[in-house]
């Protein structure tokens, strides 16, 4: 039986919802970073990384990769779970509440 309170996840909307603000975004999740051209260099934080320059994010686009482990994803949605070790319809929900997105 399907739970009548569980709302399918929209992750294209998510994802073109936060794109305009993925700059923001971008520094409150990554506050080592800075903007390089159309990208967002960072430590990754996911691993003990040292120096500035592996770990890219286009803000434009949204996809990224961490050069160094081979990482990478093509959307918004899909940095935060992996940021914060989420499963994509965990991270699309959390998201929609960051950026004030409802289903």
């Amino acid at each position: 039986m399907i739970n009548p309170t569980w709302t399918p996840i929209d992750f294209a909307a998510v994802n073109i919802a936060a794109l305009p603000r993925f700059a923001s975004l971008l520094a409150a999740w990554l506050p080592d970073g800075h903007q390089h051209g159309a990208e967002w260099v960072a430590l990754n934080p996911t691993r003990s990384d040292r120096r500035k320059g592996s770990f890219r994010i286009n803000i434009q686009k949204g996809c990224w990769a961490d050069f160094a482990t081979g990482d990478t994803g093509g959307d918004p949605v899909s940095l935060y779970a992996y940021l914060n070790g989420l499963s994509q319809p965990q991270a699309a929900r959390q998201l929609m509440a960051q950026i004030g997105v409802t289903a």
